[in-house]
């Protein structure tokens, strides 16, 4: 009986530690140019979090290495569509009639741009994410304007993205990413726990600010504009933890 008590728990347990798997990519650099792309995975959903130049759209092609080969798009542009479906050539995409991706935060800093997007796994019509760590083949570009158009000259290049599993530790508030950084003045905090303050401090540790969150997401929006130029530290605290993050106000 014991022995199979003793089973029970650990097929529990897998099947458990199974389901709450998570992978991601990390932070990746695109190419040479200074755009970024992170991708995270859990068992039903992406979420994709791209940086670049705020006055260009810019293009994610997923599932190759040219547009002859990728099957769908995320394309941030002066339109309210970002899932499109690639011509199988040089044309311009076309955005899909069901809107797959969700926008849950999109920040201005200086000339930088901070998508944050979500999505199922599994959507009709697009590009089948899966929830483990095989490699991620993409495609990515940017035009002249926010408008649509051939990207001509600007940074435009193949890559593969390889993604590792989340530890526990992943899931603490030492995990979480704040963006954009340098700010202006507003900017997110990303966490896969919970966030219940945030105390603002300069580098030489004089306390500045506290803001209390009551938003139990996981993009938390906040705001310390009217701050001097410079470099000040952030604890983030909940329940049970706490943390410090550095960010530079511009």
């Amino acid at each position: 009986m014991k022995r199979k008590l003793l089973l029970t728990m650990a097929l529990a347990l897998g099947v458990s530690t199974i389901a709450m798997a998570q992978f991601t990519t990390g932070t990746v650099t695109l190419g040479t140019s200074t755009r970024t792309i992170k991708i995270d995975t859990n068992a039903s959903t992406v979420t994709m979090t791209l940086t670049g130049n705020s006055t260009h759209w810019l293009g994610i092609g997923f599932n190759g290495f040219s547009m002859f080969e990728v099957t769908d798009m995320f394309v941030w542009n002066a339109t309210a569509n970002r899932d499109y479906t690639p011509s199988g050539g040089h044309s311009a995409p076309s955005p899909d009639a069901a809107q797959s991706w969700t926008i849950t935060s999109d920040t201005v800093s200086g000339t930088t741009r901070t998508v944050v997007a979500t999505r199922p796994l599994v959507s009709t019509g697009d590009y089948t994410f899966t929830n483990n760590a095989t490699s991620i083949n993409i495609i990515f570009s940017e035009g002249d304007t926010t408008t649509l158009a051939y990207h001509g000259a600007n940074p435009h290049d193949a890559q593969t993205l390889t993604r590792t599993a989340l530890g526990v530790e992943d899931f603490s508030l030492k995990a979480s990413s704040v963006f954009p950084n340098p700010t202006s003045g507003d900017f997110s905090v990303k966490t896969k726990t919970y966030l219940t303050q945030v105390n603002v401090y300069t580098q030489t540790g004089a306390f500045v600010k506290t803001i209390n969150v009551e938003d139990d997401s996981e993009n938390i929006e906040l705001n310390i504009s009217g701050l001097q130029i410079g470099v000040y530290l952030i604890e983030l605290k909940n329940d049970t933890e706490k943390t410090w993050k550095k960010i530079i106000v511009n």
